[in-house]
């Protein structure tokens, strides 16, 4: 449950920055105070509130959903603030020649956000990304606040019916070290695969 829900959070989140990130390059203020709003409150409340609020606030507003999909929106919208400050750094950095390249080839402006701006972008700012990663892998602990059973609940739940806390929660600190050097390993491996970045 652990790694589903960090897996699902993150890629969800990604998807969400890039959208944030357009945003804050659209040249719409609206669109860039929505993002900028988004991204301060989300970098700025704590995890465990955001989760908190989002488990309280959505059935005061009728919606009833489940500690998995309350889990599941609140890591999501919590990475996607984080990667969306992260991409816009890449984004910053793509080569202005490129852009104009695309534009002489007749890519439009959406084609060359999708095309050119966010593929070099997610290459650069891949290293930073795996690390958010592994954050959020870390921070799901903090779900079992809304009730979803997952590594760090059960091991409360074990030291609670066996009484001994040390053994159990040392083993879900390995657990947490085991799955992270992984996604790490991971992380470098396809940090070489990836092809390398352009001139500027």
């Amino acid at each position: 449950m652990t790694i589903f829900v960090s897996s699902i959070s993150i890629l969800l989140g990604l998807g969400f920055a890039i959208l944030l990130s357009a945003m804050r390059m659209s040249g719409n203020l609206v669109l860039i105070n929505f993002a900028r709003v988004f991204i301060s409150f989300f970098r700025g409340v704590p995890l465990l509130v955001q989760l908190l609020l989002i488990f309280n606030l959505l059935p005061a507003l009728g919606l009833s959903l489940s500690s998995l999909a309350t889990a599941l929106i609140g890591l999501s919208l919590c990475t996607a603030a984080y990667q969306a400050e992260n991409l816009r750094g890449g984004f910053e950095g793509v080569p202005p020649g490129l852009i104009e390249s695309a534009e002489m080839a007749g890519f439009s402006p959406t084609q060359t956000f999708l095309h050119i701006r966010t593929p070099i972008a997610l290459r650069m700012t891949f290293p930073a990304l795996v690390n958010e990663a592994i954050l959020i892998l870390k921070a799901s602990s903090l779900v079992s606040v809304v009730g979803l059973i997952e590594l760090t609940k059960m091991a409360q739940n074990l030291a609670a019916s066996t009484y001994m806390p040390l053994p159990i929660f040392a083993s879900a600190g390995l657990i947490y070290l085991a799955i992270n050097l992984v996604v790490a390993a991971i992380g470098r491996r396809a940090e070489v695969a990836l092809p390398g970045l352009p001139a500027k």
